[in-house]
């Protein structure tokens, strides 16, 4: 009787020991999240790449048009191509 109730009582303190390394695994874990959330920012991008001597394209970008020609099935198996 004596031996069930200290081993209850062990548990008890382990749950609470769990319980309060829970609580602190997951405030840590919403500060990284933040954090993370903060250096993905595009202003925070810009800020840390121009520091290192990268800045924003002055020309857009071009857009690259690929036209293709649909080919047989029969083509396509009596034609292989070695890449």
């Amino acid at each position: 009787m004596i031996g069930s109730s200290h081993s209850a009582d062990k548990k008890v303190h382990q749950i609470a020991a769990l319980n309060e390394e829970v609580k602190e695994l997951r405030s840590e874990f919403v500060d990284v999240r933040s954090d993370m959330q903060q250096l993905k920012l595009e202003s925070t991008v810009m800020h840390n790449v121009e520091a290192k001597g990268l800045y924003p394209s002055e020309v857009p970008p071009k857009q690259i048009k690929v036209k293709s020609q649909i080919k047989s099935t029969s083509q396509i198996n009596s034609n292989p191509q070695i890449n």
